[in-house]
């Protein structure tokens, strides 16, 4: 811990003490374009919302292979990722106790959601190479995003610069059999807009079972019909197949992290997700200080999984319609603004279940046996919402919002003609989710924010029945409050940005997952919880001269999360710290440019013990992970461009867990297996070839 302090405080004080003029960007391959884009909100985020960005400046740190990394650099946020395919995405503490993925917060690519009815939300079925940034605003802030407790995150997708044309390719090998190509193609004359991406991954995974391979398709166009109407249209498709090797006790893990877990690698569990995303979007300009954008967007999945105790096959269908009016008046002979709006979202969800008899397959892995379960739900779910925006004097500004939130399960066992399962409906009641947040600009360069907002998060499916498959009549909805302050700090004519937010949230009837086999759950409402927490991060600019740029950063989370109330079974947890919440996180980095061609990027990423159980009596271990990355990146004449990278992953081998689950248990006298490794130390590296017209 005093290492990682050192390293942070040294960092930024070097970083201080110098200024220059800034290096100029270089545009041709949408790698150096956006490097300082990084802000405290964009067009997706309406008023004062205030949301971090990642976009190129971030990315540019880390392996193309996976999202994470560049997300764990924002403060406030932190992704457990037990592979490729199993990631869970937690903000504030916010679905830690989520057992595996993501939910309770809202998901985005553009305008379109890509949040599941029942609140799940997929990040590893978008590749990074086709994304231009990621935004998040953490905590139930953006009335216009859902107003879920854990927040939103929007994904952009990459568009051409300017009026141009541009092939690129970018081919990635290294270790592990890693093998990455991403080939692009986007266009703009004005009025067209078309990007086009296809990519293909194949890699064999540090551990046993733990191949993934994975193509995508993802068409963005756009079309400005006239000065009044934009139309638009985004599909993406994502086909993967992984296989999957669970976690590890811990004698296991001390013993050999590479290997999978024994009933895992014996059935060669794995998932295979083939996944469609169609949306269309219509802009209309009303007049000067008014407009419309709707879309309406379709989703598919279908995904088996190879498990030991049961083959799951799925296929969910899911569509809706999202439409926001924005509009801007004169109050005060100052600019106030307005939107309201609602969002529509049904889906339907069949999933069955078959016997695994791997046992009796020769070693040859699963073997789908005999039919156990068939079960259809059908998920409702409308927001209504809106927020106006009120300038009152040029330094003071308040926003105030509504969101309502309306949802309906209806579940079907269609394998057990039992009256009493047969049909049965969860209706939640309507939920209002009021917002305020107050702005004050102490100067042109500082500024500080307070918010005060209520959240809500759904239930997931596994969550609202009971052991025996039915609806769990008493199950409800978690509800709290956030409350904010927080400060966006510029010194040294800009190069210096520091944001720090203080903030605290009290949830309600906490959801919960009670283990009742090896690898099932059921959930429940347990009590309260606290959440308090300190984010910092530090960005400064140094450009030493025309051909030299240190761009030092430090983004760190203290996070001081807590059973305020919470009794299970008659054992009382009250004050003890939330289970899978790290109490420290941060990430420290250096970036350097030379002679606008060349670029070096070191990162230190520590993560603290996280309690695995609730009654705090196992934590897992800290841990500390560095990469680094460099390139270089060439214009050949006026439409050729070529750039080299290399980097390496975990610098000094460090063997730590990557993923952790909770209140896990042993099961027929074995050892309960919390533990996700993390990859070894490794390598990749790639060749971009670009072309302009």
């Amino acid at each position: 811990m005093k290492r990682y302090f050192f390293f942070l405080i040294s960092l930024f004080l070097t970083s201080y003490c110098w200024s220059q003029n800034p290096v100029n960007k270089d545009s041709v391959t949408q790698l150096d374009e956006v490097i300082l884009l990084d802000a405290l909100r964009t067009k997706n985020t309406i008023g004062l919302t205030p949301s971090e960005i990642i976009s190129a400046r971030a990315f540019q740190n880390y392996s193309p292979v996976s999202i994470v990394p560049a997300m764990n650099q924002i403060p406030g946020v932190y992704v457990f990722s037990g592979a490729l395919n199993t990631n869970r995405i937690t903000i504030r503490g916010i679905g830690s106790r989520t057992l595996f993925g993501t939910n309770k917060l809202r998901m985005y690519y553009s305008d379109i959601p890509i949040t599941d009815g029942s609140g799940f939300s997929s990040i590893e079925a978008f590749d990074l190479e086709n994304l231009s940034q990621i935004e998040v605003v953490k905590g139930p802030k953006s009335t216009t995003h859902g107003a879920n407790l854990g927040g939103a995150i929007i994904l952009g997708p990459k568009e051409a610069l300017g009026v141009s044309t541009n092939f690129s390719n970018n081919l990635t090998v290294g270790s592990f059999g890693l093998f990455k190509n991403n080939l692009s193609f986007n266009h703009y004359n004005g009025k067209l807009r078309v990007g086009l991406q296809y990519s293909r991954m194949k890699t064999n995974g540090y551990r046993e079972n733990s191949k993934f391979e994975r193509d995508g398709l993802l068409l963005n166009t756009s079309y400005q019909i006239n000065t009044k109407n934009n139309i638009s249209l985004l599909v993406n498709h994502i086909d993967f197949t992984a296989q999957i090797p669970s976690s590890l006790g811990a004698t296991a893990f001390a013993e050999n992290p590479q290997q999978a877990t024994f009933t895992w690698r014996a059935a060669q569990g794995f998932e295979d997700n083939n996944y469609t995303l169609v949306g269309l979007n219509l802009v209309h300009q009303f007049s000067n200080t008014f407009q419309n954008s709707t879309s309406i967007f379709y989703n598919y999945l279908d995904k088996e999984e190879a498990r030991p105790f049961g083959i799951l096959e799925e296929i969910t269908k899911g569509y809706g319609l999202r439409t926001l009016f924005s509009g801007n008046f004169n109050f005060n002979n100052r600019g106030a603004q307005y939107t309201f709006g609602g969002e529509l979202f049904k889906d339907e969800y069949d999933w069955d279940e078959f016997e695994n008899r791997y046992e009796e397959n020769d070693g040859n892995g699963s073997l789908k046996g005999n039919q156990f379960a068939r079960n259809k739900e059908f998920r409702n779910q409308w927001n209504a919402f809106g927020t106006l925006l009120i300038p009152f004097s040029e330094k003071f500004s308040t926003q105030l919002g509504l969101n309502i939130n309306k949802t309906q399960y209806d579940y079907r066992d269609l394998f057990n003609a039992r009256s009493d399962n047969k049909s049965a409906d969860r209706n939640f009641k309507a939920i209002v989710l009021p917002n305020l947040m107050l702005d004050y600009a102490l100067t042109n360069n500082h500024k500080i924010y307070t918010n005060i907002s209520r959240g809500f998060s759904n239930p997931s499916v596994e969550e609202t029945l009971t052991p025996d498959g039915v609806i769990n009549p008493d199950i409800a909805q978690e509800t709290g409050m956030n409350y904010e302050l927080g400060t966006l700090l510029f010194f040294d004519e800009k190069r210096l940005k520091i944001d720090i937010s203080l903030y605290q949230m009290r949830i309600n009837n906490l959801l919960v997952g009670e283990r009742i086999d090896e690898d099932r759950f059921v959930g429940r409402n347990a009590g309260k919880t606290r959440h308090n927490g300190l984010e910092l991060g530090l960005n400064y600019t140094w450009d030493v001269s025309k051909n030299l740029q240190i761009a030092p950063f430090v983004n760190y989370t203290f996070n001081d999360h807590s059973f305020l109330e919470f009794n299970d079974e008659g054992v009382d947890y009250s004050g003890n710290a939330l289970t899978g919440v790290p109490k420290v996180t941060g990430t420290t980095g250096l970036q350097l440019r030379l002679f606008q061609h060349f670029y070096w990027n070191t990162t230190h990423q520590y993560v603290s013990t996280i309690p695995l159980t609730d009654t705090g009596d196992l934590d897992s271990d800290s841990f500390s992970i560095f990469t680094t990355r460099m390139g270089y990146l060439k214009k050949l004449g006026t439409n050729f461009t070529v750039g080299v990278d290399f980097g390496i992953n975990n610098l000094f081998d460090s063997v730590y867990t990557q993923s952790v689950l909770i209140n896990t248990q042993g099961f027929g006298g074995r050892e309960p297996r919390y533990f996700y490794p993390g990859d070894a130390r490794n390598y990749y590296g790639s060749i971009r070839l670009g072309y302009k017209l």
